[in-house]
């Protein structure tokens, strides 16, 4: 099986995760401001405690969205700074693909709702069905107001803090009486699905990589712009 680095940063849980062999292992931390700071060393310590470079690697994997501007952009550019220095393809995942897979894992859930806090009143959200470890996507990731979640048929298992960020416009809604509000998008779905996009020959190079976006935004501010490009950088300096 190929080794996966992963990274996730599109929420206020920043982690990532490697995936050797049968052999996963992952970081994480809370804090969205902090992310760029957080990830590189949680990867460094990764690849310590595995005892591989990142050369070792086949691929490197990240959140491409759907989440927030900073986040997303902060996992794509520290991923391509990674893959540019290390010369590895990369692996964009769907953050609500992530939580899908979680929500399975965890429940053992056939036909999963996803739904992740947009802010300014909005959701992300998506609808799939697994079928063994094949999942298939029913509504493509969506971005809409809490009230327009509208999934085919009866979903058996909802998931994510679209649940708890906006309980009362939910709360008639038959199918997030039981949802699990903390399953988030982390980096060990998402290489877990990298590696099989991977195998399936889904690797990108690195200047290929771009983040998922379901809301447009005119521009960054300053403070977002730095904070990418010392990721960007950093990250390329840690893998030469």
């Amino acid at each position: 099986m190929s080794t996966i680095l992963a990274i996730e940063t599109s929420s206020e849980l920043a982690s990532c995760a490697l995936l050797r062999g049968d052999v996963s292992s992952s970081r994480d931390s809370s804090g969205v401001r902090t992310h760029s700071q957080s990830i590189l060393p949680m990867v460094q310590s990764l690849l310590a405690e595995a005892g591989i470079t990142l050369a070792d690697c086949d691929a490197i994997a990240y959140g491409s969205g759907p989440g927030s501007f900073t986040g997303v952009r902060t996992a794509c550019g520290i991923a391509q700074g990674l893959a540019f220095g290390a010369g590895l393809p990369v692996v964009p995942v769907v953050t609500l693909d992530a939580m899908a897979l979680a929500c399975h894992q965890r429940h053992g859930a056939v036909n999963i709702l996803a739904v992740l806090d947009a802010r300014m009143g909005e959701v992300y959200w998506a609808q799939y069905h697994m079928d063994g470890e094949a999942m298939r996507v029913v509504v493509a990731p969506t971005l809409s107001a809490p009230a327009a979640v509208l999934p085919q048929g009866e979903p058996a298992a909802a998931c994510g803090n679209g649940f708890s960020a906006y309980g009362e416009a939910f709360a008639e809604r038959a199918f997030a009486a039981a949802a699990d509000a903390a399953i988030m998008p982390h980096a060990l779905q998402i290489g877990q699905l990298a590696r099989r996009a991977f195998a399936a020959g889904a690797g990108v190079p690195a200047a290929e990589a771009q983040p998922l976006y379901l809301r447009n935004k005119i521009a960054f501010t300053s403070a977002e712009r730095r904070d990418m490009q010392i990721a960007k950088a950093a990250a390329a300096e840690a893998a030469a």
